[in-house]
């Protein structure tokens, strides 16, 4: 056994890749060679809402949401709105801590009459000229849904409840409630006064926004009572809509106990560093250009991390009907703030590796997003805007994104067999196989003959991503890696590139 296999094999037992969840199971060596072969029984569906984005006004740290916005001629940037139209999130989440300190009141209505706030964690002053409105329109526009996270009394934060100046950002039920008839009521009295007759609808809404993470916090039980507090008073106005309860930190049980008759998702957040403890790592600062081969086999741990964090949850609600909602996640590194190791190609990879990680676990996990969506700066952006002009582009993160969103089936199908260095996961719909096929190599090529139990397959595309680990993706050149389709030959062999990310499509028939 050579010492590659050995240590994948010790890696494959730590992260757990054998279990039912994953559905990974490897033949004997003997058998398996090149075969990449597929079981095309339909197991669970898999969300579409697995490739959402988050929205945050990130203040000071990073232009976001205001760099998105054209306040010369009040309007989005066209630049921005088309890039998301390509990247195509199926749901676009607004608020995270912001939302502890925001009063959405503020943000509608005229905006030459809108009250700015002082951006509390982030810094600098939020105008609140992009509200509820304006976001809303924005998902409309690229095809998103909304969903909008509540002022949650704070979450409990006292320093965040008030300002320096004695300015009340804390709110309540009844606030969260009104923001729910404002939305969803069609004859809301305060919406039609804006001029937009038609309601907007929203469907998804979180209560609690990372309540678990500080202790000058509400504690458990009474994030829990209160939970239940805003979940009635907030369906009490539409009975339609879908709540999110928080449930990190050994949360999840005693919040689904309590409020779970009101709750359809149990949310939690992943920001993380594969290396967090690693006192020479390469991911951090300008350090992974030193030495690439080194660099690439640390990213590629961050897979194992991500999978470590989701399985904590899925204990958490095993055995319960609420499944989960991973609503920001962050693979965040050490930096200058200015996604360094993160624009290159080789953290392209790394983060379809956690695609990969989310859709074995697409039973459980039904809201997932790997990164926040568009800035200036920020380290785990999806979408980066110049400025003060030039074109939005996709980071590494958002192309592989991209890619897998348009390119996946509707039910989850097992993989029985693959060849080492391919992280492979696999869906379908109808009469179509989908493979995303993620070649952990980053110098060799990987054959593999595909192969769909009982069935024919009579014909096959591949929409490949490939290139040099090294590359970053920056303003001056932010298309270098790009999606080319590509025909399958008869017989099934395919080849795939180092370091490459791909999504294969297979029509199959009866054999």
């Amino acid at each position: 056994m050579t010492e590659h296999k050995t240590t994948r094999r010790r890696f494959l037992k730590a992260v757990g890749l054998g279990a039912a969840a994953l559905s990974i199971d490897r033949v004997s060596a003997q058998d398996s060679g090149s075969l990449l072969s597929i079981d095309p029984t339909p197991r669970f569906e898999l969300s579409p809402y697995l490739y959402m984005q988050f929205a945050e006004p990130l203040g000071t740290t990073d232009g976001s949401v205001a760099a998105a916005w054209d306040f010369k001629d009040d309007r989005w940037r066209e630049d921005v709105v088309e890039v998301t139209k390509k990247l195509a999130p199926p749901l676009i989440r607004w608020g995270g801590c912001f939302s502890s300190y925001y009063r959405w009141k503020e943000g509608v209505g005229p905006r030459d009459k809108r009250r700015p706030m002082v951006n509390l964690l982030w810094g600098g002053v939020e105008p609140n000229q992009v509200g509820t409105h304006e976001f809303v329109d924005f998902c409309r526009r690229t095809g998103a849904e909304p969903l909008l996270s509540v002022n949650f009394e704070s979450d409990g934060r006292k320093h965040w409840q008030r300002t320096p100046k004695g300015d009340i950002r804390s709110a309540g039920p009844e606030e969260a409630a009104e923001w729910v008839a404002y939305c969803n009521d069609p004859a809301n009295p305060l919406r039609r006064s804006h001029g937009v007759d038609k309601p907007y609808n929203v469907r998804l809404w979180q209560i609690g926004n990372e309540t678990s993470y500080d202790r000058r916090g509400f504690d458990l039980e009474t994030a829990a009572k209160k939970t239940l507090d805003f979940a009635k008073a907030m369906r009490k106005t539409d009975p339609q809509i879908k709540l999110i309860g928080w449930g990190d930190s050994g949360w999840a049980r005693r919040m689904i106990e309590v409020a779970g008759e009101h709750l359809r998702y149990i949310a939690f957040h992943h920001m993380f560093n594969p290396d967090r403890n690693v006192a020479d790592s390469p991911l951090r600062g300008t350090e992974y250009r030193k030495d690439p081969a080194r660099t690439w086999d640390h990213l590629m741990r961050a897979a194992a991390v991500h999978e470590a964090k989701i399985r904590r949850m899925r204990e958490q609600v095993a055995g319960l009907s609420i499944p989960l909602a991973m609503t920001e996640c962050h693979f965040s590194l050490p930096g200058r703030n200015r996604c360094e190791v993160l624009s290159t190609w080789a953290a392209g990879v790394a983060n379809a590796r956690l695609l990969n990680v989310n859709e074995r676990h697409g039973d459980v996990l039904k809201i997932a997003t790997l990164a926040d969506f568009c800035g200036t700066r920020w380290q785990v952006n999806a979408i980066m805007i110049p400025v003060p002009g030039g074109q939005s582009y996709m980071m590494p993160v958002a192309l592989v994104m991209a890619l897998y969103r348009r390119h996946t089936g509707r039910n989850a199908v097992a993989v029985n067999s693959r060849p080492d260095d391919l992280d492979v996961t696999a869906s379908r719909t109808a009469d179509r196989i989908y493979l995303h096929v993620v070649n952990t190599s980053r110098t060799r090529s990987v054959t593999a003959r595909l192969l769909v139990d009982g069935m024919n397959i009579t014909s096959g595309r591949i929409y490949e991503m490939a290139g040099d680990p090294e590359y970053e993706v920056i303003q001056t050149d932010p298309h270098r890696v790009k999606v080319v389709e590509k025909s399958l030959p008869p017989g099934g062999n395919w080849s795939f590139p180092p370091a490459s990310v791909s999504a294969v499509e297979l029509d199959i028939g009866r054999a």
